[in-house]
């Protein structure tokens, strides 16, 4: 066996199913060049809950796939299958990469070249097509590590003294001996880790390649940085980087790998500095985090609690104290706050953060939230009760307020007034008319926001297609800024690898985004990550099986259940099945069912591509009100449903057919 290539995942199927299907193309020039089956592609699964393993063994049967039980981390992973893999080579492969077509062959053929070569990494290149740094890295000794840490390295990259890490003075377009190998595409030869071990496991993730690749040079080996073959790599999508988690891991497998490589003197100095960077970096993390997540929320209670505010001095001044008096300061400092705050979590909850902005959700969210206090007021001792008045005329204020800064927030971005309509982005998909008009149906059953421009065809034809066809592959950089395109989809099946990292090379602006179609596939994936279906294309993934998504859907079930009881009287007359109204709500407080499911309950709680939850009263399909009967859609439609998880996501369902709560069927 010449080449073993492994690969390791974990929750990231769409990216992986791109992955092999570039490696399975990959192969074919292996095979021409050194025999039938000199490749072998081994997928270790670290315990994924969104279907990786029924993919790979429906779309690649042909992959050794292990199965784990539980998330071993990446070392471990990755030396399950070295230690049963025969190739001469052994490639570590992360499966957010896209590889070209002559990849292997030509890695293979320079390490046969240069038997002092112990490892290789190769040009990498973002979702964008720009050129990712750490293709080329220096050891991170102290100072190293103390350039990077305090951005001396970003301010000099090309410094030999402070552009160590990333090699900056390097070129990136030629061969270069180099120290550290980045583990996205790490080949290495057989020999060489018999001779200095296989990956520590001591790292869980990260710095895992760091340590290997140091080991490799330590027992007379060289490492090279190859150019002459590139790969994407969707850069930070199996875990996020800006996450406290990713900081507190990453800067932890330095120090295990400072005491491990470095004198004790030099490794306390490593360990302080790493100490020093994990607090800044975390607290920064923190804050990024704390300000994005609450700096519009922030803005609209404070809009709308000086709005509040001139509503009462008017109220008391006008109409409930003409004659002198006024509102007590516990109305004024504690009962209005505490209504601007239920108003803006009813929003947050109905989705009216989420973009694109929807007016429905904004009217929703205040009206649920109006209801709960209207029940608070009427549960409060007389002396508290203090206008209702205000509060109807001020949930009025709430919804003109939250509808001002969507207005105001979408004008800023997009230079325009509809709101509703989110950014709608021109598309152009490049392929085959047949493949085309594939991609084109799979985006509009998303109802994406996307505005299909044209199709590009992938061959020197004289004459167009179809009335959509604008032109062919050559002439993508011309049609671009005449139609004023924003998106770029590549349809895999029509174009090589090679051919999509050419043109996203020769695009290279940062006003284009690129995504790649695979064939067959119902995904799309994308620039710098693969978003939700619904809004154009995959995920971060927010699986429903995580103990937090799941103590969220309890919670908002019984919250639910208890609102619904209390409203009980008005609810149950505008119920099509009266009967189930409230044994519904007594089998969800129960347990026994939640408010929202999946569509295909029988198959899809026996499927363990989906994440076990209870049975529903309403379902992912009630999201829209188009009538779904195709099992497929259904499925895809659980699928998102499973992996996308979110509170509003329920809310939404729900309000939207509050009339079918008491559904039995």
């Amino acid at each position: 066996m010449k080449l073993s290539v492994i690969i390791v995942n974990y929750n990231v199927a769409y990216f992986l199913e791109q992955c092999l299907q570039s490696v399975q193309k990959a192969i074919v020039l292996m095979d021409n060049q050194y025999g039938k089956h000199c490749t072998e592609v081994y997928v270790v699964d670290n315990h994924s809950v969104d279907g990786s393993n029924e993919m790979v063994e429906a779309r690649f049967p042909w992959v050794k796939l292990i199965k784990n039980t539980e998330n071993v981390g990446f070392s471990k992973a990755n030396n399950q299958a070295m230690k049963i893999a025969s190739g001469e080579y052994m490639l570590l492969l992360n499966p957010d990469t896209v590889i070209e077509e002559d990849t292997l062959l030509k890695v293979v053929q320079f390490m046969d070249k240069h038997p002092e070569a112990g490892g290789l990494g190769v040009k990498m290149v973002d979702g964008k097509g720009n050129f990712l740094p750490e293709s080329k890295r220096g050891l991170p000794t102290p100072w190293v590590a103390f350039y990077k840490i305090f951005g001396l390295s970003a301010l000099f990259p090309r410094s030999k003294r402070f552009g160590r890490y990333h090699l900056g003075y390097l070129s990136k377009d030629e061969v270069h001996e180099v120290e550290i190998l980045a583990g996205a595409f790490m080949l290495m030869r057989k020999s060489a880790l018999d001779k200095v071990g296989l990956l520590d496991e001591d790292f869980f993730m990260y710095g895992e390649d760091i340590d290997l690749s140091w080991r490799i040079i330590k027992g007379g080996f060289k490492n090279y940085y190859y150019p002459h073959t590139r790969i994407i790599h969707y850069k930070g999508e199996s875990t996020k980087k800006s996450s406290v988690n990713y900081v507190f891991v990453f800067y932890r497998a330095m120090i295990i790998f400072a005491r491990k490589h470095f004198a004790q003197r030099h490794a306390r100095a490593f360990s302080l500095l790493i100490h020093l960077a994990i607090y800044l970096r975390a607290t920064i993390a923190v804050l990024q985090r704390m300000i994005k997540f609450i700096a519009f929320p922030a803005l609209d209670a404070g809009l709308v609690f000086t709005a509040m505010a001139g509503l009462t001095a008017y109220w008391e001044q006008n109409h409930k104290y003409v004659e002198g008096g006024g509102y007590p300061l516990l109305f004024k400092f504690v009962f209005l706050p505490l209504y601007v705050l239920i108003w803006v979590i009813a929003v947050y909850m109905s989705g009216g953060y989420e973009r694109p902005y929807k007016t429905s959700r904004i009217i929703r969210g205040v009206a649920w939230g109006t209801l709960f206090i209207l029940v608070l007021y009427a549960l409060l001792p007389e002396e508290f009760r203090y206008s209702r008045a205000i509060i109807l005329f001020g949930s009025l204020l709430a919804v003109f307020v939250f509808m001002a800064t969507r207005i105001t927030a979408h004008f800023i971005r997009y230079k325009n007034l509809a709101f509703e309509q989110g950014a709608r982005k021109r598309v152009m998909i490049v392929g085959s008319e047949e493949e085309c008009k594939r991609v084109e149906e799979l985006i509009r059953t998303t109802q994406s926001s996307a505005d299909i421009i044209g199709f590009v065809s992938p061959y020197a034809i004289t004459k167009a297609l179809s009335e959509k066809h604008l032109g062919n592959l050559s002439q993508v950089t011309d049609l671009i800024p005449i139609y004023q395109i924003q998106e770029v989809i590549f349809c895999a099946k029509d174009i090589t690898s090679s051919q999509i990292i050419d043109q996203m090379s020769l695009i290279n602006t940062a006003d284009v985004d690129f995504k790649i179609a695979p064939p067959e596939s119902e995904f799309i994936i994308g620039s710098n990550s693969i978003h939700r279906s619904g809004e154009l294309y995959v995920v971060d993934l927010n699986a429903i099986n995580k103990p937090v998504n799941r103590r969220n859907k309890r919670l908002l079930d019984v919250l639910l259940s208890m609102v619904f009881l209390l409203l009980s009287p008005v609810l149950w007359l505008i119920q099509k099945q009266r009967a189930g109204f409230f044994k519904n709500i007594f089998e969800v407080l129960g347990g026994k069912k939640t408010w929202v499911s999946y569509a295909i309950i029988t198959d899809s709680l026996k499927d363990n591509r989906l994440p076990k939850i209870k049975p529903g009263i309403l379902n992912s399909a009630d999201a829209t009100d188009i009538r779904i009967d195709d099992e497929k859609t259904l499925r895809r439609l659980d699928m998102l449903y499973a992996k996308d998880y979110h509170p509003s996501i329920d809310l939404n369902i729900i309000f939207r057919n509050l009339q079918n709560i008491g559904r039995r069927d």
